[in-house]
C-alpha cells in the first residue's frame, strides 16, 4: 500500500495532501470524540444553511410560476367570457329569448362579494351566465345557490318575471353538462371561433 510522509510537507501541501478545510478537521493525532462530534455539528449547520437557500429558491420560483398562472387564467377567463357574451343575443334569440343588454361581471350590491359573469335583460326576462373554462359538477352547485338568492344580492333585477340561468364552458367534467340540463339551465358550449346552446331541442329552462 502506498503511503506518504506528511512530515516533510510544507503548510500548503499538507492543506492539499489531506483535502481538508483548516480548522478541527487538523488535529494532531487521532480525534476524539469531541472532534468528531464538533465536525457533525458543523457539518449539520452547513447542510441546514444550504437547505433554507434551496427551499427560498424554490419558494421564489413557486410564487413567480403562480403569479404567471393566475395572470394567465385570469385573462384567459376574461377571454372566454367576452365570447359567450358577443354570442349570447344570438344563440339565445335561437331559443325564442331576445337579449338587449348584457352586463359582465357584475358584483352583489352587499358585501359578499358574489359577482355574476353574465347578466343578460330584455323586458320582463333575465339570463344569468356562468362561464368556466371547465365546467365541474360543484361549479353547478354553487352557481344553482347564486341563482336562488339572485334577486336578492342583485336588487335592481328583482322585478324580471322571467330569471333563467346558464353555464358556459369550453370543457366539461363529469358529465357536467347533462347535470346542468336536468337542473334546469342552459348550456352552452363555446369554441375558438363561437358559441352554441347544446340542450336538446325539446328543453325547457326552469324559471328560478
Amino acid at each position: 500500500m502506498a503511503t506518504k510522509d506528511y512530515d516533510n510537507l510544507d503548510d500548503q501541501d499538507d492543506q492539499d495532501a489531506l483535502n481538508e478545510p483548516p480548522g478541527v478537521y487538523h488535529t494532531q493525532g487521532p480525534l476524539s470524540f469531541e472532534n468528531v462530534w464538533q465536525m457533525f455539528q458543523e457539518y449539520r449547520e452547513e447542510m441546514r444553511q444550504a437547505s433554507l437557500k434551496t427551499d427560498q429558491k424554490f419558494r421564489e420560483t413557486d410564487k413567480k410560476i403562480k403569479q404567471a398562472f393566475d395572470l394567465f387564467t385570469g385573462q384567459w377567463g376574461r377571454l372566454v367570457e367576452s365570447l359567450v357574451e358577443g354570442d349570447l343575443p344570438r344563440v339565445m334569440q335561437e331559443r325564442g329569448i331576445m337579449i338587449k343588454r348584457t352586463v359582465e361581471r357584475a358584483k352583489s350590491e352587499d358585501d359578499n362579494g358574489y359577482e355574476f359573469d353574465i347578466i343578460a335583460v330584455n323586458g320582463d326576462v333575465c339570463v344569468v351566465v356562468e362561464v368556466k373554462t371547465t365546467l365541474r359538477p360543484d361549479d353547478i352547485t354553487i352557481f344553482l345557490n347564486k341563482l336562488k338568492h339572485f334577486r336578492e344580492w342583485m336588487p335592481e333585477y328583482a322585478n324580471k318575471d322571467r330569471l333563467l340561468g346558464a353555464v358556459a364552458y369550453i370543457r366539461i367534467n363529469s358529465n357536467s353538462d347533462k347535470m346542468a340540463e336536468k337542473n334546469g339551465l342552459f348550456t352552452i358550449r363555446t369554441t375558438g371561433k363561437s358559441a352554441k346552446i347544446v340542450n336538446t331541442k325539446d328543453f325547457q329552462p326552469q324559471e328560478f
